[in-house]
């Protein structure tokens, strides 16, 4: 069974939602075509809902000619959700260029009004994305936008747009077993103000899985995605990679218990977590796909004894919140 969550008041989303910074580029070469006809095995599958931004290169343009292609053939399009992102630039955020971005979104992924904005801003330090948020809900309360939520804002700043007056819906930040700094402070901020997490790098961009389990630290040639070196920089500030190596054994006893994969048991993991409405794993469009394996989460019970043998290895870690601060902050 496909599970699924609800964003505000009517957004219903797949729990596994299928990530698009994969087709910006530094994760393979992507073939237009080839990357749109396979959305339709995701599509078909039950995991209709896909996380794209204005600026991952031709993501919104994949799902806009997706769309077009499901609607030509007469497919039923109410299950399609598509979540992007809105990442300006540091410059005045006026009614035209935030207008103009969200129609750019629009055109770009054929529909109407936008499910939801995930806005993103680089620089706390300019107050300016006040302004932003500002516009992006005169346009919700115009029809262009159905909900409006975050990418990467700490805690402190959701409590500053909470104060004056503005409604958020989500908060898109990095959860995994490796990062679990959402549940320091932002897990019990979000449910007290009826805010969902959506969560990244869950799988640290393919680390957690069997095909690094006993394997050396990989090198800079073995780290041939974005993803990849990413993550690893990230488990390098968590640990290390022996604690690491300790870690992907741990999961592989449960994942071999469960009958599963250690990719479904890092999943389940964050899926379980208070406030999680979503997982994004990135789809590799064409290059590589895991449906089958990401759908097998769904049917995954971890019980106390796989939490208290995961805790046992992270408790052996830094604390990536003293580390490196709340979410969002190692973009800043």
């Amino acid at each position: 069974m496909i599970e699924t969550a609800t964003l505000g008041s009517d957004l219903k989303i797949c729990r596994i939602i299928n990530g698009m910074w994969q087709v910006s580029g530094g994760h393979g070469h992507i073939t237009p075509q080839k990357a749109i006809s396979e959305m339709d095995l995701y599509h078909k599958a039950g995991l209709t809902s896909w996380d794209m931004a204005d600026i991952y290169g031709p993501a919104e343009g994949f799902f806009g000619k997706f769309r077009q292609n499901l609607e030509k053939s007469g497919h039923d399009l109410s299950g399609l959700v598509g979540l992007t992102k809105f990442v300006p630039n540091p410059v005045p955020m006026n009614r035209t260029i935030v207008e103009r971005a969200i129609k750019n979104s629009i055109l770009h992924m054929n529909v109407s009004s936008l499910d939801l904005v995930q806005f993103h801003w680089w620089d706390y330090d300019d107050p300016r994305y006040f302004d932003a948020l500002y516009h992006l809900t005169a346009l919700r309360d115009e029809g262009k936008i159905k909900h409006i939520g975050l990418t990467n804002f700490d805690t402190i700043r959701m409590q500053m747009m909470l104060d004056k007056g503005f409604v958020i819906v989500s908060n898109q930040v990095q959860y995994s077993i490796i990062d679990q700094r959402p549940q320091m402070e932002m897990e019990e901020f979000c449910k007290k103000h009826n805010i969902h997490l959506l969560a990244y790098g869950t799988l640290g961009g393919g680390l957690l899985s069997e095909r690094f389990l006993g394997s050396d630290d990989p090198t800079r040639i073995d780290l041939n995605t974005y993803s990849l070196q990413k993550y690893h920089n990230m488990i390098d500030a968590w640990g290390g990679w022996t604690l690491f190596q300790k870690l992907l054994h741990t999961l592989d006893k449960i994942a071999k218990k469960h009958h599963t994969s250690i990719p479904n048991v890092a999943t389940r993991f964050i899926l379980d977590k208070p406030q999680v409405a979503g997982v994004i794993i990135g789809a590799r469009l064409g290059i590589a796909q895991h449906i089958e394996q990401n759908k097998q989460t769904f049917s995954l019970n971890l019980d106390s004894d796989d939490y208290s043998a995961i805790q046992e290895i992270t408790s052996q870690a830094n604390d990536l919140f003293d580390v490196i601060g709340d979410c969002g902050s190692e973009y800043r």
